[in-house]
């Protein structure tokens, strides 16, 4: 009979952040009243994006975001304000840390064995595959991206609204 395996040998489950960052725009007066948003905290000024730790002995993390194709475009900023359709894309790419501001750990990778890390990429690769990139924002953006990524990955449901919710007690996350 075998028997369980042991916490040494257990994959560590992939730990999953959401990050945030200024909102990006036309140069100019535009970009710089995102950057003072986001440097005041106004939650509706901040761009929000996955991480995705899968390996715990590293620093290194993968980020997943949605955003539009060209969001320093003068025409896109103006469909953006309007409300209306815009085309998006969604990215991967690789981060040397996990950065030490605005980012918060908000669950593990609820995988039910065999390689953690391997699954947690899959499965996040998956969603971004299926994810439509038509973004509207208010409706269909980054943070509908970033709250259904966060379900997909760790089951917690609406994550920025506790983040948003916490932030406004004061309260860690």
């Amino acid at each position: 009979m075998a028997s369980a395996p042991s916490p040494a040998t257990t994959p560590a489950a992939a730990a999953v952040y959401v990050a945030a960052v200024p909102l990006r725009g036309p140069k100019g007066p535009a970009q710089a009243l995102m950057s003072a948003g986001y440097s005041l905290g106004l939650w509706d000024l901040q761009h929000f994006m996955v991480l995705l730790r899968p390996d715990p002995a590293r620093a290194q993390a993968l980020v997943f975001d949605f955003q539009p194709r060209d969001p320093e475009d003068a025409l896109a900023a103006f469909a953006v304000l309007s409300r209306r359709e815009i085309p998006g894309v969604v990215r991967r790419r690789t981060l040397r840390r996990v950065p030490d501001t605005r980012c918060w750990l908000v669950g593990h990778h609820r995988s039910g064995g065999g390689d953690g890390a391997a699954a947690a990429v899959l499965a996040a690769d998956a969603f971004t595959a299926r994810w439509p990139t038509d973004l509207v924002v208010g409706r269909h953006d980054c943070r509908d991206f970033t709250n259904g990524l966060v379900e997909e990955l760790t089951g917690e449901k609406r994550v920025l609204d506790a983040l948003r919710s916490s932030a406004a007690n004061d309260q860690s996350v």
